[in-house]
């Protein structure tokens, strides 16, 4: 069973989506709750694998609680609800910890795979889709760090076409290797950089200026 928490401000939204997670058969809702702070208490008691996250609340804020939430079990999922597909409160949560974000008018069945693919270890925005949002709302670029002089120079072949939003099927196809080897590459990144996934690296890459092909 994959254990969610729903986080919003709005009761009658939140039942509508417990109704929508308890009506499969994988899926149980552990929790509500109407605000940031909330979240965080229910969290840490009721550990959920996917929480899905409204971002303007009161008492404490979707982006505050991704981030706390995120922190207390890096192995919680974070699917932000928003309004808009270019929102600069999704990008900052993204960049909080959150693994892609959903439309909060979304068909159910979308929901319901952003639930499961979040879960699965998967982003839920294409790595293409979180570039344009953090380049539609970016901050000033920061110097790499140390650790990012640690990736051999395949490694930075592959991260710098990741970091463009190409697939694996796509790198494979463009650097002449199989998809398990371009996997492979993508986890010996993920893990020398400590990040979570692959909208992690896009957000890495954009925030430090190594948004070319192939970064030096």
């Amino acid at each position: 069973m994959i254990r969610v928490l729903i986080v919003d401000d709005q009761a009658l939204f939140r039942g509508g989506i417990r109704m929508l997670v308890e009506s499969q058969p994988d899926l149980v809702c552990v929790g509500e709750a109407a605000d940031g702070a909330q979240a965080v208490r229910l969290a840490e008691e009721q550990q959920p694998d996917v929480v899905l996250m409204d971002v303007r609340m009161p008492v404490l804020d979707g982006i505050s609680a991704t981030d706390r939430i995120v922190r207390q079990n890096p192995a919680v999922r974070v699917v932000v609800l928003t309004t808009f597909d270019l929102d600069e409160a999704a990008a900052r949560a993204i960049r909080a910890g959150a693994s892609g974000f959903v439309l909060k008018d979304a068909e159910p069945e979308l929901v319901l795979a952003a639930i499961r693919t979040v879960h699965a270890g998967n982003e839920v925005v294409a790595a293409s889709a979180t570039r344009e949002l953090f380049k539609a709302f970016g901050r000033q670029r920061r110097a790499a760090p140390t650790t990012f002089g640690e990736l051999t120079e395949r490694e930075r072949q592959i991260f710098g076409l990741a970091a463009k939003g190409l697939s694996n099927t796509e790198i494979a196809r463009s650097e002449f290797v199989s998809e398990a080897t371009v996997k492979t590459h993508i986890s010996r990144v993920l893990a020398k950089l400590g990040l979570r996934d692959r909208v992690q690296l896009v957000v890495f890459a954009y925030e430090h200026g190594l948004v070319g092909e192939h970064p030096a």
